[in-house]
């Protein structure tokens, strides 16, 4: 007797529809599994087997030929037992017609113990969206998953603790297993954060190039002497930035489910913020790895930040391979059978000391390199990816007076209004073109809204001249000065914004 579940497979943060058929014919007592599954899928004959027996249940006495459709895709994990012990009960007559019937409007997910209990499995929330687009009714799932695909609105989430449970809901004859979700609304819910940037004295021209950075979505690299500020500046960005959307905060918590990361039935509302040790490989940094490629920090860190502290310590390779992520916002990993994509728009805010030593240009300190070694430590960091970073700032030592002083500093909240107010400008501008702020807009953009005046393209004509920077790098100072004149709440660029863009391309003049 022939018998099919539909399950899902994860593909980067995505999850594709998979067919799991069973075919119960005559023979010896054997199985076959088809498919491309990977050992933890082959290994689901073990703990189904177990599992029947253990919940009451025969393991048929004939040959079972199971095929996980389409065929030519890679399935890994062990969500597919739940659904394999479906499939193959419905083969040998437990369910009746009505019972194969109400089956197939549910999408089927969970790892079976020895003995039928259900445990949790990675992408839960991948899964429950990837149902509610091929029109199910909704997902049948472990217990332990089941706040996580109550995220997604419009579809039934059915929480079973064992595989008695769900066998009996598809009977009739459960209690309500639905678990339901709590509106978009209560789910945004922001808690108090923990660091405001009133925390930080001085460092006024700091503060103002990373409200300009939150305001347009910027990469920032801070340049300063050790326990000048840089880590904890960086710490409170996040304070200022935007709230996340719903989309965004479901689009974030979709790469952490995949990762396996996320608590049960918690909506990251929080933009991430990821601070990977200098010693991290290529693969922890984009993605990758052995079997099916997993989300790198770049992907973790996508709608937040991703903070890189002592930026020349990173290995050269690690640095080079986040110049594509940076510029498009993806991650593609390619292997022989299939190519991955996970997402990765994400705030760069790296540091640096402005020498080995760190002291170079710090009144209190003599610096104690040469200039060829200076030179060598900022060569670490290539041109190409410091054309992708568009804010570049001296964060200089603070001074006694500014530790000292005790007027009270601007708060985090008070900034993100501006920043907010930028924002929504950016949004109405960009409304038609699916871009959400300043640093995602591209050479069409550019030339549409970042028009200059006559005194702007003399200010630009004499950096580009003398710099010599990059195309890259002037497409930068433009789209700073974009921001700039957005928190201004005016339309046009003027001479003043352009003068204050080219002042955060440090590393494109001369250091000492």
């Amino acid at each position: 007797m022939y018998a099919s579940v539909q399950t899902g497979a994860l593909c980067g943060v995505d999850a594709v529809p998979i067919t799991v058929e069973v075919d119960q014919g005559p023979g010896i007592q054997n199985f076959f599994l088809a498919g491309l599954p990977d050992g933890a899928v082959r290994e689901a004959r073990v703990r189904v087997k177990a599992a029947m027996e253990n919940s009451g249940f025969d393991w048929p006495m004939r040959r079972l030929t199971l095929n996980l459709a389409p065929a030519d895709l890679r399935k890994d994990g062990t969500s597919y037992d739940l659904p394999i012990a479906l499939a193959i009960l419905a083969s040998t007559g437990e369910l009746s017609e009505d019972a194969l019937h109400h089956m197939q409007q549910y999408l089927v997910i969970g790892e079976l113990s020895l003995d039928g209990e259900l445990r949790p499995v990675r992408g839960a929330l991948p899964m429950a969206i990837c149902a509610r687009d091929q029109g199910l009714r909704g997902i049948i799932l472990p217990a332990g998953n089941a706040h996580e695909a109550a995220l997604v609105q419009n579809i039934e989430v059915i929480a079973a603790p064992h595989l008695n449970d769900a066998i009996d809901f598809l009977r009739g004859q459960a209690p309500d297993l639905r678990v339901q979700g709590r509106p978009p609304e209560e789910l945004l819910r922001r808690a108090t954060p923990l660091f405001d940037m009133a925390d930080v004295r001085g460092q006024y021209a700091a503060k103002r190039a990373l409200e300009v950075a939150a305001a347009g979505g910027h990469n920032v690299l801070m340049v300063g002497p050790p326990g000048s500020g840089k880590t904890m500046l960086a710490k409170r960005l996040l304070t200022i930035l935007p709230e996340m959307s719903f989309d965004e905060a479901l689009e974030t918590t979709k790469v952490y489910s995949v990762s396996g990361l996320t608590a049960s039935g918690v909506l990251m509302v929080q933009r991430p913020f990821r601070s990977p040790h200098h010693t991290i490989s290529d693969v922890g940094m984009v993605g990758g790895g052995s079997g099916v490629p997993r989300p790198g920090e770049v992907s973790l860190a996508h709608n937040g930040v991703l903070f890189l502290d002592e930026l020349p310590e990173f290995r050269r390779n690690v640095l080079e391979v986040m110049r594509q992520p940076l510029e498009d916002g993806t991650v593609a990993i390619n292997r022989s059978l299939v190519t991955i994509q996970y997402p990765a728009r994400m705030m760069l805010v790296a540091s640096m000391n402005p020498c080995p030593c760190g002291h170079l240009g710090d009144p209190g300190h003599e610096c104690i390199d040469s200039p060829l070694q200076i030179a060598s430590y900022r060569n670490r960091i290539s041109g190409p990816l410091l054309d992708r970073i568009d804010i570049q700032l001296d964060v200089p030592a603070v001074t006694f007076r500014d530790l000292r002083k005790d007027s009270a500093e601007e708060t985090s909240a008070t900034i993100r209004a501006r920043v907010d107010a930028a924002r929504e400008r950016q949004l109405r501008r960009y409304a038609d073109r699916g871009i959400a702020c300043n640093a995602h807009i591209g050479p069409r953009e550019i030339r549409d809204f970042c028009q200059v005046d006559d005194a702007g393209n003399r200010i630009l004509e004499m950096v580009v001249d003398r710099l010599g920077m990059s195309a890259r790098a002037f497409d930068r100072i433009l789209k700073v000065a974009r921001t700039i004149a957005d928190l201004e709440g005016v339309e046009p660029i003027e001479a003043r914004h352009l003068t204050e863009a080219v002042q955060y391309r440090k590393l494109d003049r001369r250091m000492g």
